[in-house]
């Protein structure tokens, strides 16, 4: 672990093991920690924030330079890195390296906010009084990170980049499968010149870490990305203290498909939207409603996309798809395949664990239609490979079925038709509308969703204001 600028083990003397996903053979182990660890984590956080000079209104260009200079380190080591990831994660390694090139994005685009948080002046009278008014952000403090496992070093960096750049002191907690990269890049923060306390990392489970960030009053703000049962969770157990609280969590992404679409664009753009990361993305496409005058030729397509994926260990180059991150998410995903095939689903492609390979949490990527309405696959999120796809009548027919899960991350539609597309913008239900193109994330915009998808946004602007108090100063100029 990682507390007030050195590398820790935990006095309870525990270990837990990270396994590769692949060949289930252990990569390396990771401290057991306890409360009294997290605790210590937050103290050193505290202290620097009370205490150092990060948090200096006057230093965001210092700080700015600091985040650009991790870049730079991370850049030099992005081969070992991802090697590194791919074996605690099991995504082949070309995600890995685009995942590590994502955190270098992410940092280089809050570095650039060094020296240009600003607030604003205005002028008036209250009565006969004039005033100054004045808007200033600040930062707000103790923040907590509460990384997931499918990509832990992206959204390490939408949640830590941030928060640095703001002037916050920050306490990571990453998942416990996906932790080694992790504790690597807070390494390099320490080696860029964040000073100690500043950033921490303490390895555990998340009922006993995550709930001392959560509860913990010295902690002001807690960013989670996870399921949405455990969002709830965090929301409740915040509310003691009156935490700002970011949560990213479940989505269920429909897709809609008309007859207008480019079908050779819409179908590639539905498999990598789906089938990348093993399908493990929150906003990945995780439904399709497709136009019944071009579903025959949409799932053709897909059939055959889907026939061109080598199914392997993530280090192998030969492989375009990795195992699952774990046994207990293989377990989900097959029981969620299985509960649409008893429902008389017709399967396309897939369906199973890939009989050839022994070892490893595998599942072939699998295409389904004739999905009845009250399967699972369509109504809870499925995080992993497999892609229902729903014949409809026309585009009432499709965002009614879209809009009727609890989740409202992502959508997405592929049409030619200017009303179609501004009626999917008007009646989708959903933080992000992707038009003619697959889902994805980038430092420039907003990254969030509505209902059970979330609360508050990482990225863009909206993201760094997330990390900011707002306080308003009056000045009596008389």
């Amino acid at each position: 672990m990682w507390i007030d600028g050195e590398e820790v083990e935990s006095p309870s003397g525990e270990q837990m093991p990270v396994l590769d996903p692949a060949t289930e053979e252990p990569v390396d182990s990771v401290p057991k920690g306890t409360r009294d660890d997290a605790r210590r984590a937050i103290d050193a956080a505290e202290d620097a924030f009370e205490r150092g000079k990060w948090s200096d209104p006057y230093d965001s260009r210092e700080r700015g330079r600091i985040l650009a200079r991790f870049v730079e380190l991370v850049r030099n080591q992005e081969d070992s890195l991802s090697v590194l990831l791919t074996r605690e994660h099991g995504k082949v390694l070309s995600e890995s390296v685009s995942e590590i090139r994502s955190l270098e994005n992410t940092f280089e685009y809050y570095a650039g906010f060094g020296g240009k948080i600003f607030g604003s002046i205005t002028y008036t009278r209250y009565g006969k009084d004039p005033l100054e008014l004045k808007v200033a952000r600040k930062p707000i403090g103790v923040c907590a990170s509460i990384v997931p496992f499918n990509f832990p070093i992206s959204l390490f960096a939408w949640k830590v980049a941030p928060a640095l750049i703001a002037g916050n002191c920050v306490v990571v907690k990453p998942a416990s499968t996906t932790p080694l990269t992790e504790i690597m890049m807070v390494r390099l923060l320490a080696k860029a010149g964040v000073p100690k306390g500043v950033i921490n990392l303490v390895t555990g489970p998340g009922g006993t870490i995550g709930e001392e960030l959560v509860t913990n009053r010295k902690v002001a703000k807690v960013a989670f990305t996870g399921s949405t049962e455990t969002g709830k969770r965090i929301l409740q157990l915040a509310s003691n203290s009156i935490k700002k609280v970011t949560l990213e969590l479940g989505g269920s992404d429909p897709a809609i498909v008309m007859g207008s679409a480019d079908i050779e664009s819409a179908a590639s753009a539905l498999f990598t939207g789906r089938f990348r990361n093993t399908g493990q993305a929150c906003n990945a496409v995780k439904r399709v409603f497709v136009e019944k005058s071009v579903g025959e030729k949409l799932t053709a397509r897909l059939s055959q996309l889907i026939a061109e994926v080598r199914l392997g260990p993530g280090l192998d180059r030969s492989s375009t798809m990795g195992p699952l991150n774990s046994a207990e998410q293989l377990r989900i995903v097959e029981s969620m395949v299985e509960d649409a095939k008893a429902r008389k689903a017709k399967v396309l492609a897939g369906g199973s664990r890939p009989v050839n390979i022994k070892k490893g949490f595998f599942y072939q990527p699998t295409l389904l239609t004739d999905v009845n309405d009250d399967a699972r696959i369509l109504n809870e999120e499925c995080f992993g490979p497999a892609l229902p796809v729903v014949e409809v009548e026309d585009l009432g027919e499709a965002i009614e079925k879209a809009n009727m899960t609890r989740y409202g991350l992502g959508a997405s539609i592929w049409t030619k038709d200017e009303g179609e597309r501004r009626r999917a913008e008007n009646e989708m239900k959903a933080g992000m509308l992707f038009v003619n193109y697959r889902p994805f994330s980038t430092p420039e915009a907003p990254f969030g969703g509505v209902k059970d998808s979330g609360l508050g946004r990482e990225l863009g602007f909206e993201g760094l204001n997330e990390y900011l108090e707002t306080v308003s100063i009056r000045t009596y100029m008389g």
